[in-house]
């Protein structure tokens, strides 16, 4: 009788002079006549050895093989050692074998285990699957909700097969469609943007980019790449969102805002100084057009010089709407500053409407009798008075409108002006009474003149007396005196504007709330500016410049998708509340030792709480990236003891 063994436990048991290990196969032989040859020969059986509750060692009979007269020991040896390993569902710790006899018999052999169910192979599995909770790591964990959501949008807009046709590698649009989520969910520099893309997010992840080879270099160029192909993104995204959101734009919003450099940007033919809505006079600017439709997506966007005057930044903007999927019946809705007479002119010969405020307060006008004054409560409860009115003007359509929120607003800031008019004049009088004061009469009416320039409002309102010795060319005495007939003329005229349009006369709160709309695109200004992080630029070349603030538009376009499709779903949150919600949704890598002793290491995305839920059901995103990925690494033993085993592989 000989018995064949292979170890692969830590535990072992002596059977006959051979060390085996407990749950091991090994071949059972005994000495039989063989009926078919009549000669006497090893009848072989399989059996396994384990230990009971008692903790006995046991043994049981898994098959019984039969006689084996075609084996060598050696071959024996190979297929019990090959249907341990495949039992335990582990590595064979032998070559793969090409001896056709052995890989007949484990098959033939394993099949039979499975079909007369000789072994719990469930059991097993679920046994390989069990990891003991003290060693368990938990690491690499990276935020991944925002990102899922951005990269999400970016394929639906199909940004990866635009820049594929234009010859675009695989990498670069990994690279670049990871360099605009991260604008989006973090907009930073390149270098601060490298260093969250590594360590803290995960969107190479997500994108396919390889980790390794992100830098800020690489980031750079791929924000020049994007830029060169501005015109291209453009049209594509405008006719993909009406696609997408079913719109005509049919109204389009036109303004232009302006953000400020660090830096004195002495070579830039772009940097210029100008008004700053940032209120900073001390540095230098660039002005940013944008045309807009009426659910705030970008249809064209062009970069201008610092001082460019908003009215001269018209012309090419009307030339390019046609190309980018605008109608060519749509109201253009402007702001006062842009609305001259000549770029009036200039939209109605391109064939369209415009909608403005006007620039000069009417005067000669009368109410239209044949229209009934329409008031309205904004969505802040105040209250318009919306009159249409009649004017020597056969052209345009007119309104004039009174606000409550304006009124108060203009009322707070005159009485303003009237105090700092007063205490300036006060001044100039106590100067009279002082001893070193200013006296002579041109100097004094120099001062009133000063006071006068800088509070143009308010200085109508007043009667200024000056009394002069002439003898002596000094003035003795200052007073004023409000004018309270014309001051109160002027407050019927605070919180009052007027419409004007090339439209036809139609329904007064038709052509208010098409003019409102010019609230989306101060809206898109603010997430550009703010949440975005347009400004300040710091970039020294204009041509980074432009790509910065040209890469911070196409992260507007994924913020703008993603909020649209919330909007009509009666969600309004802002994009820093989105992201944060999105934050709490991570990948993580957890790792552990199993009962057969190996290092099992899976990466899975944590559940998305109640708020992320209910954001991707409504966005129809998938609630995870990806499923579970699984690694199983096998314990490396000394090569000292594997020496030993291969010493233990006995047969008889």
């Amino acid at each position: 009788m000989g018995v064949f063994g292979i170890v692969v436990h830590k535990e072992y048991f002596i059977f006959g002079k051979y060390i085996l290990p407990f749950g091991a196969m090994y071949f059972k032989c005994s000495i039989r006549k063989n009926p078919e040859t009549g000669a006497i020969s090893g009848y072989y059986r399989l059996i396994e050895s384990y230990r009971n509750a008692d903790d006995r060692v046991c043994h049981r009979t898994i098959l019984n093989v039969g006689f084996m007269e075609d084996t060598t020991a050696e071959q024996r040896q190979k297929i019990q050692a090959i249907l341990g390993e495949k039992y335990e569902m582990k590595q064979s710790m032998f070559n793969e074998t090409e001896d056709p006899i052995v890989n007949n018999y484990v098959s033939a052999l394993w099949q039979r285990i499975v079909e007369e169910k000789r072994l719990d192979l469930g059991a097993l599995a679920r046994q390989g699957r069990m990891i003991d909770i003290d060693t368990m790591v938990h690491s690499n964990a990276r935020e991944a909700g925002s990102e899922w959501m951005c990269h999400q949008t970016w394929e639906r807009l199909g940004l990866s097969a635009l820049l594929a046709s234009q010859g675009w590698s695989d990498e670069q649009i990994q690279l670049a469609a990871a360099h605009v989520v991260s604008r989006a969910v973090y907009p930073a520099s390149e270098l601060r943007t490298s260093r969250w893309m590594k360590e803290n997010s995960a969107v190479c992840e997500l994108t396919g980019y390889d980790m390794d080879k992100v830098s800020k270099d690489k980031l750079y160029q791929s924000a020049l790449n994007l830029y060169e192909l501005k015109d291209v993104l453009e049209k594509h995204l405008s006719a993909k969102t009406n696609e997408l959101f079913d719109l005509q734009d049919k109204i389009i919003l036109y303004d232009l805002t302006n953000t400020y450099f660090e830096g004195s940007k002495r070579a830039s033919k772009l940097a210029k100084f100008g008004r700053s809505k940032e209120q900073r006079s001390d540095a230098k600017l660039v002005v940013l057009a944008l045309v807009v439709n009426m659910e705030g997506f970008i249809k064209y966007s062009a970069i201008h010089q610092g001082n460019m005057s908003d009215s001269k930044t018209l012309p090419e903007m009307i030339d390019k709407l046609r190309t980018h999927t605008c109608t060519q019946t749509a109201v253009v809705v402007l702001d006062a500053g842009i609305a001259t007479e000549e770029n009036l002119k200039l939209i109605t010969a391109k064939g369209y409407h415009y909608l403005c405020v006007s620039r000069t307060k009417l005067k000669d006008y009368a109410i239209d009798p044949n229209r009934l004054t329409v008031i309205m409560e904004t969505k802040s409860k105040q209250n318009v008075r919306i009159k249409a009115i009649q004017t020597d003007d056969e052209t345009d359509y007119y309104l004039e409108i009174k606000s409550d929120a304006k009124t108060v607003k203009e009322q707070s800031m005159a009485t303003q002006f009237e105090e700092r008019f007063e205490a300036y004049l006060a001044r100039i009088q106590q100067a009279l009474l002082s001893k070193g004061g200013v006296k002579k009469t041109g100097k004094v009416w120099e001062r009133i003149g000063r006071a006068k320039e800088k509070y143009p409002s308010v200085h109508h309102y007043y009667d200024i007396k000056l009394s002069v010795d002439e003898a002596k060319g000094i003035a003795t005495a200052l007073s004023w005196e409000k004018q309270e007939t014309r001051h109160e003329a002027r407050e019927t005229q605070y919180g009052m504007y007027f419409l004007r349009t090339s439209l036809k006369k139609l329904d007064e709160v038709i052509i208010w709330n098409i003019y409102n709309t010019i609230r989306e695109i101060e809206q898109t200004f603010r997430t550009l500016k703010t949440e975005l992080d347009l400004r300040p630029v710091y970039h020294k070349t204009d041509k980074a410049t432009m790509a910065h603030l040209h890469l911070g538009i196409l992260a507007y376009w994924l913020v703008n998708t993603i909020r649209c499709q919330l909007k009509s779903h009666g969600i309004n949150h802002s994009w820093t509340e989105i992201v944060r919600i999105g934050n709490t949704q991570k990948i993580i890598t957890t790792s552990g030792q199993n009962t057969f002793d190996k290092t099992v290491t899976v990466r899975k995305c944590t559940q998305p709480d109640e708020k992320l839920s209910k954001l991707l059901e409504l966005l129809k995103i998938p609630p995870k990236p990806f499923g579970k990925r699984k690694s199983v690494v096998h314990k490396l033993l000394p090569r000292k003891v594997e020496n030993n085993r291969n010493q233990l592989v006995r047969s008889g």
